[in-house]
Parts: C-alpha cells; structure tokens; sequence
C-alpha cells in the first residue's frame, strides 16, 4: 500500500480535519446549550440524573427501582440514591406494584408534575428570548434549518 493511500491521508485530508472540527464545536456548542438552558431553570438544585428520572417518570409512567436504572443505565444502588432525594423533595412517591406485591412503583407527584411544567416553561422562555433578541431574522430561517439537520442526525 502506497503511503498516501493509508490512514495518514485520511487524517491529514483538508475535509476530514474540518469535519472533526466541526463535530468538535457542535457537541461543545451543544453542551454549553443544555448547561444554559439548565442555569435557567428552577430546579436548577436537581442534579441531571434526578431531573432525568423525573422526567422518564412523567413520560413512561410508574416504574421500579430496577426497571428505571435499566433504562437510565445505572446501577439499582444509585438509583435508590436519586429516588430517595426526590421523594424527599415531595416530586415522586410510592405505590405497589400493580402485579406483584413484593415491587414498589415509583410515580410523578402533582408538585413534581407542576415542577416538571415549570423546567419546561422556564427552559423554553430562556431560550425563545435568546433567538429573539440574539438573532436577526436570516439568522433565525438558518437556525431553524440546522434545527432540521440536527433532528435528522439524532434519528434511529
């Protein structure tokens, strides 16, 4: 194999080396985006995996100890931990399970319900204030076009 035929070339390719840039910056860009977007909200104490949960709650319904750490790809211990810290705070609460009694189901309370809302709305205000005040028209139909291309990067 020629040398310029190897991995080296690819590396070196002027289109590969700003790919990788580009790749660099989005996932910078985007988690400066989330932790902005977090600074905003009002249950900014949550820590992202409690706010995690709370969220899998809402949108999947009641869940156990075990079933919720599979999905948020934890261990059951630390699990335990989030689900003890939001049960403190009132946003979640215990049921039985509804099939086998030796299982605990954990479920979004109204007050983590009208926490969850508030997050979004607060989120959502955040973010709509800096398109519009940050952003000049063009700069909007080019957002909203990337927003499109950034969809399409993260389907299955």
């Amino acid at each position: 194999m020629a040398p310029q035929d190897g991995p080296d070339r690819t590396r070196n390719d002027p289109e590969t080396r700003a790919q990788e840039r580009m790749a660099t910056d989005l996932s910078a860009v985007v988690g400066q985006l989330m932790r902005r977007m977090r600074a905003a909200s009002p249950l900014g104490e949550l820590t992202p995996s409690q706010h995690s949960v709370l969220s899998r709650l809402d949108t999947g319904g009641p869940a156990t100890t075990a079933a919720l750490a599979r999905a948020e790809l934890i261990r059951p211990q630390s699990m335990r931990t989030i689900l003890a810290a939001l049960e403190e705070r009132r946003l979640i609460e215990r049921t039985p399970h509804p099939t086998d009694g030796r299982q605990i189901d954990f479920s979004v309370t109204e007050e983590g319900l009208r926490a969850i809302a508030a997050v979004r709305q607060a989120k959502q205000s955040w973010l709509l204030d800096a398109i519009a005040t940050r952003l000049d028209g063009e700069e909007r139909h080019t957002l909203a076009e990337a927003t499109a291309l950034l969809k399409r990067l993260v389907e299955d």
